[in-house]
């Protein structure tokens, strides 16, 4: 009675027991899956311009700084605009003046549990600066970039320009993975670097243009207007690949054990087989003894017979 009134009780709260881990698991493999999914988001951006001058007046005691971007744009976010105006004091009265122009200007960032990306296009644009109005520091036909960072991938960056490019007024051609120089006299001097390119294990970067300017127009009050122009930047991000959980280890083998009766080779019959059987070297002698013998025992039983008869 005792042992029976202990062990079921216990077999009731095994029972409970295993119910509630099983009611419990998928919780908290829920809230692991959440806690990882927290953790590294990922992130673009993309920008059409961006400037970092200094500009000097003619009297050259005051600097002023022009720093101005146009679409420039964190993820999940696009923007579309094609003119960007900016206004300095003591430039041309204080009036705005027209930074970038173009007919096609779009910076696109996006970013998703699959991978990141930023994209931006560009198309016939002109960049302009303080003091120079009429004179277009650049104009490109055509130009993109794109920063691509998928889950679990190699991060990607690509730019291109495409079509005609003018620096100064003239025509140049640029060169892959170089620096291309461009002097005006009376203006000043132009650095261009083409399709510049960054990648690590998570993340990309690519600017299809980067101008170092150093000018000076002596027009509209302005004396120099040294810095950078980029054009078409676009970054990314790519999120964190979710963490798999660990394999269990392989259990050891053990010794592998032959299956099945082991083959055993054919014996030569030895001497002692052969005399359980009855045979011998002798057997042959033996049996044609045993043959003379018979025969005589059983003509001495015929005789015997027919001298009773």
């Amino acid at each position: 009675m005792n042992g029976n009134n202990f062990r079921m009780p216990a077999r009731r709260c095994a029972v409970a027991a295993a119910a509630t881990v099983l009611a419990a698991g998928p919780v908290a493999l829920a809230g692991a899956g959440s806690a990882h999914a927290s953790d590294g988001h990922g992130r673009a951006s993309a920008s059409v311009l961006r400037t970092g001058l200094d500009v000097s007046l003619l009297n050259k005691t005051v600097n002023v700084p022009l720093t101005v971007s146009l679409n420039e744009v964190q993820a999940p976010a696009s923007a579309r605009q094609t003119a960007l105006s900016a206004r300095l004091d003591g430039v041309d009265g204080g009036r705005p003046f027209t930074v970038l122009s173009a007919d096609v200007a779009t910076a696109d960032a996006k970013v998703s549990a699959s991978g990141a990306e930023g994209s931006v296009r560009l198309a016939h644009a002109r960049v302009h600066l303080p003091g120079l109005p009429l004179l277009s520091v650049i104009e490109v036909d055509q130009v993109t970039s794109r920063a691509t960072c998928a889950t679990g991938r190699t991060p990607a960056a690509t730019s291109e320009v495409l079509g005609a490019v003018t620096v100064l007024g003239k025509k140049v051609t640029l060169s892959a993975g170089g620096t291309t120089r461009v002097r005006v006299p009376a203006v000043g001097e132009v650095r261009l670097d083409l399709s510049q390119h960054e990648t690590t294990s998570r993340t990309a970067a690519a600017t299809a243009l980067r101008l170092k300017v150093s000018v000076n127009p002596l027009k509209l009050n302005v004396a120099e207007v040294e810095g950078t122009v980029t054009l078409a930047h676009a970054s990314c991000e790519s999120p964190a690949a979710p963490e798999r959980s660990p394999e269990p280890a392989a259990t050891p083998a053990s010794e592998v054990k032959p299956q099945g009766a082991p083959a055993t080779e054919p014996a030569e019959p030895a001497k002692a087989d052969l005399a359980e059987t009855g045979g011998s070297s002798l057997t042959p002698y033996l049996a044609g003894g045993s043959a003379v013998l018979l025969a005589a025992g059983g003509a001495v039983l015929a005789l015997l017979r027919r001298r009773r008869s």
